[in-house]
């Protein structure tokens, strides 16, 4: 699969169209106020370590509304401003250590968190942000016991949404819906900001449609859309139960929409495969050249999309050695189960069957239930002829969420009834040997 020097010229200028675009909703939001206020504060003091801590935490909320990532560039700044002026300052401290996080310097923020815990136990944010860069460095007991203490400090959305997520990669998805739909409660209870409430919802919406409960994750993307309305996440998300209903048209109208608040490369490839599916070459290749267009765009975009882009290739079957070499890359950092997941996967695609099913055992050590993983496992194995591993992996894939992928999981089904037809071949072809 080849892009077209002109197919990426199409999409440079649609995608920067895209960003340079602010729809009206995102004018004069809740993050857009606490700016002004902010930057009105420094014109009075501009040396109130304070009012850049305001500043900080606004371009924070500002990046997650709008998913635009150059505010967290702007948060840092205003933070290490305010760090200048006031250096034992735990709260800077653990803001920027959050800013950290988001942008994959996980080991900086956890030094960050845990200076922060030090200078104030009592902080359970803090905590939050050390667990999850011990989440994402695949350091799953300090990240338990992080978030259990941010629990026992405080039981509010935040706490009760990181307990979910870590109860998700530990195999227990219906304790991560309950602690998810806790966490929406006690957000609305304490009036959080909408954009909180409804990432929680989109979350919950993301755990159901995870095991093919396609009617729980419309309610919940919809519930999401009505806290925050044109929400980009529970937009895409109504477009993921679209695809696995077969609503083709109505995927791509909801893609689209989800693209024109935040061009996200996975958004880009999932619209792409819809196009794909529907027999629409162009249109398809369009969106993939979008995908690395937006991974590459900017130094902080190929650290912050480095797996995307990897999964992106594996998946489309190009530039394959490349995809293997962003999984290496993508490990350096994070040595989370998705990591080694990739990596097997890359390993996978690069027909090297036997070392990509030592990475994904590793990738299955918590006992994670998610359908791409499982079904990743099923094709190793049958790659090297383990029949009956294969197929045990396969069927919990499609058991799991039967929706996983438009393309793979058709694939899976395939494979699983070749390997039932070998099993039935099996006692032939004894029977034929012992004549």
């Amino acid at each position: 699969m080849r892009h077209s020097h002109a197919s990426l010229i199409v999409s440079v200028l649609l995608v920067s169209a895209w960003l340079a675009a602010v729809p009206p909703w995102a004018n004069a939001s809740d993050a857009d106020r606490a700016i002004a206020l902010a930057q009105r504060k420094l014109k009075r003091q501009a040396h109130d370590p304070r009012a850049y801590l305001y500043l900080g935490d606004a371009f924070i909320q500002k990046a997650r509304e709008s998913g635009d990532l150059s505010y967290y560039e702007r948060a840092e700044q205003a933070l290490r401003k305010a760090l200048d002026l006031a250096p034992g300052h735990s709260g800077v401290i653990r803001h920027l250590a959050y800013v950290f996080s988001v942008q994959h310097a996980f080991q900086a923020a956890a030094t960050g968190a845990a200076k922060a815990i030090a200078l104030d136990p009592s902080d359970s944010q803090a905590y939050g942000v050390l667990g999850d860069a011990s989440l994402e460095m695949g350091q799953y007991e300090q990240a338990a016991h992080a978030y259990q203490r941010m629990f026992e400090l405080q039981a509010d959305l935040a706490s009760y949404s990181r307990l979910s997520g870590l109860k998700n990669l530990q195999g227990d998805p219906e304790g991560a819906i309950a602690d998810l739909e806790r966490a929406i409660q006690a957000g609305q209870a304490a009036g959080q900001p909408r954009e909180s409430i409804a990432w929680a919802q989109w979350q919950l919406g993301s755990e159901h449609l995870g095991l093919g409960r396609l009617h729980e994750a419309e309610t919940q993307y919809r519930a999401a859309l009505a806290t925050y309305p044109n929400y980009y996440r529970a937009t895409a998300g109504l477009a993921h139960v679209r695809v696995a209903q077969q609503r083709y048209d109505e995927a791509i109208g909801l893609y689209q929409q989800a693209m024109t608040v935040v061009p996200l490369p996975e958004y880009a490839a999932a619209l792409g495969d819809v196009y794909t599916r529907l027999g629409r070459p162009e249109e398809a290749q369009k969106q993939y050249a979008l995908v690395e267009y937006i991974g590459l765009l900017s130094t902080l975009n190929k650290v912050l999309y480095n797996r995307e882009l990897a999964y992106f290739y594996a998946d489309h079957d190009i530039k394959l050695l490349e995809a293997l070499a962003l999984a290496r890359k993508e490990l350096e950092s994070r040595q989370d189960i998705y990591a080694y997941d990739l990596l097997a996967w890359a390993l996978y695609k690069n027909d090297r069957p036997q070392e990509a099913l030592a990475a994904m055992t590793e990738a299955l050590k918590l006992g994670t239930r998610d359908a791409r993983l499982l079904f990743h496992a099923g094709m190793m194995h049958q790659r090297l002829g383990n029949t009956t591993q294969a197929q045990d992996y396969l069927r919990r894939a499609l058991m799991t969420n039967p929706h996983f992928h438009i393309i793979y999981a058709e694939l899976a089904e395939q494979t699983l009834k070749q390997l039932a037809g070998q099993l039935e071949l099996e006692p032939l072809r004894e029977r034929r040997d012992g004549q």
